[in-house]
């Protein structure tokens, strides 16, 4: 086990992990301490320990599910740029989306950690259907039709992660590593936006104006609430006078609630 590699991936999700121990360096010297004097086996007990403490306050089952839920999408997603990346001949060199693919890796990797340490159990990976049963039967074949597929589990994963923000209020510690998660999505979501924008394959823009375009489209439930121009309470159209046009709907994305994704996701699991 590659204690150091592991620290890496949590701490690029959490940065602020070590704030909440010891230090890093003293971390990583005491497990491999730990390491010469356990078995294999015994390591991730130990490992265990580490993660109560920067997120051992108990939690409540709501948050479990919460986190399991977070946890079913990241394995989809994980997935779905594993095998892309793994397709000889369809994705250019440029594009970076092996870097996407280790982001999303990272995020089981560590909802993984969290889970078991709060006490959960993690959700296994599903079997998945990229084509959307027939929907997109070049997904792996056509560089176009993949990244809309993959835009709009990016755009899902925002919503998803915006919807559930919420529950988390108990846990403090959670709720932040969770938005550091969300923040990361959007910025997955802007990429592929501004690919598919670069190469004419969609009329769009890195963030999501309105509808997006989706009307008529499998994917127009993600961008059903995206048309409003209220945020709370308040009408940011006009807000203060002023006639703020379509920024006030490019301003906000719109949360999705849980069911909302699951409808959304259906198509993709096998």
């Amino acid at each position: 086990m590659n204690l150091s590699n592991l620290f890496n991936e949590i701490e690029s999700v959490d940065p602020e992990i070590y704030d909440r121990m010891d230090a890093r360096r003293g971390v990583i010297n005491r497990f491999a301490r730990v390491g010469t004097r356990l078995a294999t086996a015994a390591v991730p007990v130990a490992l265990g320990g580490l993660f109560n403490k920067a997120y051992g306050q108990k939690v409540s089952s709501d948050v479990l599910e919460v986190l399991n839920f977070a946890l079913t999408l990241e394995h989809l997603e994980s997935r779905f740029y594993q095998t892309a990346v793994g397709t000889p001949g369809l994705l250019p060199a440029k594009d970076k989306i092996n870097v996407i693919r280790d982001h999303e890796v990272q995020h089981v990797k560590f909802l993984q950690q969290t889970i078991t340490s709060a006490g959960g159990t993690p959700v296994a990976e599903g079997k998945y259907d990229f084509t959307g049963k027939g929907t997109f039967p070049a997904v792996f074949s056509d560089y176009k039709q993949f990244l809309q597929v993959a835009q709009a589990f990016e755009d899902t994963g925002v919503g998803a992660y915006k919807g559930q923000a919420s529950e988390l209020k108990s846990s403090n510690d959670i709720l932040t590593a969770a938005l550091r998660i969300h923040s990361m999505e959007a910025r997955h979501a802007a990429h592929i936006r501004f690919i598919r924008m670069v190469n004419g394959y969609a009329k769009i823009k890195p963030w999501i104006v309105g509808d997006d375009n989706s009307k008529g489209t499998p994917f127009e439930r993600i961008y059903q609430r995206e048309s409003d121009h209220r945020q709370v309470v308040i009408n940011i159209e006009g807000i203060g006078g002023y006639n703020v046009g379509n920024a006030a709907t490019s301003s906000f994305d719109e949360p999705l609630h849980k069911d909302e994704v699951m409808a959304i996701v259906k198509p993709f699991l096998a």
